[in-house]
Protein backbone atom coordinates (compact mmCIF):
# COMPACT_ATOMS: atom_id res chain seq x y z
CA UNK A 1 0.00 0.00 0.00
CA UNK A 2 1.11 3.54 -0.72
CA UNK A 3 -0.36 6.54 1.07
CA UNK A 4 0.35 9.70 -0.91
CA UNK A 5 -0.17 12.52 1.57
CA UNK A 6 0.30 15.32 -0.97
CA UNK A 7 -2.61 13.95 -3.00
CA UNK A 8 -4.45 12.52 0.04
CA UNK A 9 -4.78 9.18 -1.76
CA UNK A 10 -4.33 5.50 -0.98
CA UNK A 11 -3.19 2.93 -3.54
CA UNK A 12 -3.35 -0.79 -2.75
CA UNK A 13 -1.28 -3.32 -4.67
CA UNK A 14 -1.20 -7.11 -4.64
CA UNK A 15 1.97 -9.10 -3.91
CA UNK A 16 2.99 -8.93 -7.58
CA UNK A 17 2.65 -5.15 -7.73
CA UNK A 18 -0.67 -5.05 -9.58
CA UNK A 19 -2.94 -2.20 -8.51
CA UNK A 20 -5.97 -3.59 -6.64
CA UNK A 21 -7.58 -0.19 -6.06
CA UNK A 22 -7.11 3.49 -5.33
CA UNK A 23 -9.14 5.93 -3.29
CA UNK A 24 -9.09 9.43 -1.87
CA UNK A 25 -8.38 9.49 1.86
CA UNK A 26 -8.65 11.76 4.84
CA UNK A 27 -5.27 12.28 6.49
CA UNK A 28 -3.80 14.26 9.38
CA UNK A 29 -4.79 17.91 9.67
CA UNK A 30 -1.21 19.15 10.10
CA UNK A 31 1.49 19.01 7.45
CA UNK A 32 4.50 17.06 8.63
CA UNK A 33 6.29 13.74 8.36
CA UNK A 34 6.79 12.79 11.99
CA UNK A 35 4.67 12.08 15.03
CA UNK A 36 5.09 13.96 18.27
CA UNK A 37 6.81 11.72 20.84
CA UNK A 38 4.22 10.02 23.04
CA UNK A 39 1.30 10.93 20.75
CA UNK A 40 -0.04 7.38 20.90
CA UNK A 41 -0.58 7.71 24.64
CA UNK A 42 -2.50 11.01 24.49
CA UNK A 43 -6.27 11.38 24.61
CA UNK A 44 -7.67 12.81 21.37
CA UNK A 45 -8.86 15.86 23.29
CA UNK A 46 -5.24 16.58 24.34
CA UNK A 47 -3.83 16.51 20.80
CA UNK A 48 -3.21 20.03 19.51
CA UNK A 49 -3.99 20.84 15.83
CA UNK A 50 -0.28 21.13 14.92
CA UNK A 51 0.30 17.61 16.33
CA UNK A 52 -2.28 15.99 14.07
CA UNK A 53 0.14 14.58 11.51
CA UNK A 54 0.17 11.35 9.51
CA UNK A 55 3.77 10.14 9.87
CA UNK A 56 5.80 9.22 6.80
CA UNK A 57 7.70 5.97 6.63
CA UNK A 58 7.63 2.26 5.92
CA UNK A 59 5.32 0.32 8.23
CA UNK A 60 4.46 -3.34 8.66
CA UNK A 61 0.67 -3.23 8.95
CA UNK A 62 -1.88 -5.79 10.11
CA UNK A 63 -5.62 -6.05 10.61
CA UNK A 64 -7.00 -5.87 14.12
CA UNK A 65 -10.08 -4.63 15.96
CA UNK A 66 -10.60 -1.28 17.63
CA UNK A 67 -12.10 -0.90 21.12
CA UNK A 68 -15.61 -1.13 19.59
CA UNK A 69 -14.79 -4.43 17.90
CA UNK A 70 -14.62 -2.95 14.39
CA UNK A 71 -11.89 -4.06 12.02
CA UNK A 72 -9.14 -1.61 11.12
CA UNK A 73 -5.61 -1.74 9.72
CA UNK A 74 -2.90 -0.85 12.22
CA UNK A 75 -0.30 1.13 10.29
CA UNK A 76 1.83 2.20 13.26
CA UNK A 77 0.71 0.97 16.67
CA UNK A 78 3.20 3.10 18.66
CA UNK A 79 1.82 6.35 17.26
CA UNK A 80 -1.76 5.02 17.18
CA UNK A 81 -2.06 5.50 13.41
CA UNK A 82 -4.50 3.21 11.66
CA UNK A 83 -6.35 3.07 8.36
CA UNK A 84 -10.08 2.58 8.72
CA UNK A 85 -13.42 3.44 7.14
CA UNK A 86 -14.29 7.11 7.49
CA UNK A 87 -15.95 7.98 10.78
CA UNK A 88 -18.75 10.50 11.07
CA UNK A 89 -16.94 12.67 13.60
CA UNK A 90 -18.41 16.03 14.52
CA UNK A 91 -20.98 17.22 11.91
CA UNK A 92 -19.04 20.48 11.43
CA UNK A 93 -16.06 18.45 10.15
CA UNK A 94 -18.08 17.27 7.12
CA UNK A 95 -15.86 14.19 6.76
CA UNK A 96 -17.95 12.46 4.08
CA UNK A 97 -18.08 15.64 1.97
CA UNK A 98 -14.35 16.24 2.44
CA UNK A 99 -13.60 12.69 1.37
CA UNK A 100 -15.57 13.28 -1.83
CA UNK A 101 -13.77 16.57 -2.56
CA UNK A 102 -11.34 16.76 -5.47
CA UNK A 103 -9.06 19.01 -3.40
CA UNK A 104 -6.37 17.20 -1.36
CA UNK A 105 -6.30 20.19 1.03
CA UNK A 106 -9.97 19.55 1.88
CA UNK A 107 -9.09 16.01 2.90
CA UNK A 108 -6.79 17.10 5.76
CA UNK A 109 -8.89 16.68 8.88
CA UNK A 110 -7.94 13.58 10.90
CA UNK A 111 -5.87 13.23 14.05
CA UNK A 112 -3.32 11.30 11.98
CA UNK A 113 -5.28 8.22 11.00
CA UNK A 114 -6.04 7.48 7.38
CA UNK A 115 -9.77 7.35 6.62
CA UNK A 116 -11.10 5.80 3.41
CA UNK A 117 -14.62 5.16 2.10
CA UNK A 118 -16.25 2.15 3.79
CA UNK A 119 -16.77 0.32 0.48
CA UNK A 120 -13.08 0.75 -0.46
CA UNK A 121 -12.00 -0.55 2.94
CA UNK A 122 -14.31 -3.58 2.71
CA UNK A 123 -13.64 -4.44 -0.96
CA UNK A 124 -9.93 -3.60 -1.27
CA UNK A 125 -8.07 -2.99 2.01
CA UNK A 126 -9.49 -5.78 4.16
CA UNK A 127 -9.05 -8.55 1.54
CA UNK A 128 -5.49 -7.38 0.79
CA UNK A 129 -4.44 -7.73 4.44
CA UNK A 130 -6.58 -10.69 5.56
CA UNK A 131 -4.38 -13.47 6.89
CA UNK A 132 -1.13 -11.58 6.37
CA UNK A 133 0.87 -8.55 7.34
CA UNK A 134 1.62 -6.05 4.59
CA UNK A 135 3.85 -3.10 3.93
CA UNK A 136 2.47 0.43 3.96
CA UNK A 137 4.60 3.24 2.58
CA UNK A 138 3.41 6.66 3.71
CA UNK A 139 5.11 9.14 1.40
CA UNK A 140 6.67 12.26 2.91
CA UNK A 141 5.45 15.75 2.18
CA UNK A 142 8.19 17.81 3.83
CA UNK A 143 11.27 15.60 4.05
CA UNK A 144 12.90 13.95 1.05
CA UNK A 145 12.31 10.33 0.08
CA UNK A 146 15.95 9.64 0.89
CA UNK A 147 15.62 11.06 4.41
CA UNK A 148 12.53 9.01 5.13
CA UNK A 149 13.31 5.71 3.43
CA UNK A 150 17.05 5.68 2.85
CA UNK A 151 18.07 4.87 -0.68
CA UNK A 152 20.84 3.33 -2.71
CA UNK A 153 23.23 5.25 -4.96
CA UNK A 154 21.08 4.57 -8.03
CA UNK A 155 18.10 6.57 -6.74
CA UNK A 156 17.16 9.83 -8.37
CA UNK A 157 14.07 11.19 -6.70
CA UNK A 158 11.25 11.38 -9.24
CA UNK A 159 13.10 9.20 -11.74
CA UNK A 160 11.41 6.24 -13.40
CA UNK A 161 14.86 4.66 -13.54
CA UNK A 162 15.22 4.36 -9.76
CA UNK A 163 16.21 1.00 -8.35
CA UNK A 164 13.51 1.36 -5.74
CA UNK A 165 13.17 1.94 -2.07
CA UNK A 166 14.83 -0.36 0.40
CA UNK A 167 15.19 -0.69 4.16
Amino acid sequence: MIVDKREARVLVFDARGKLRGASPALIGLAIGDHSVPGIGDKKLSDIRPEERTTPAGRFVAHLDKNLRGQEMLWVDYDTAVSLHPVVKGHPMERRAQRLASSSPAERRISYGCINVPAHFYKQVVSPAFTGTDGIVYVLPEVRSMQEVFGTDDGWKEGSRQSKGIHR
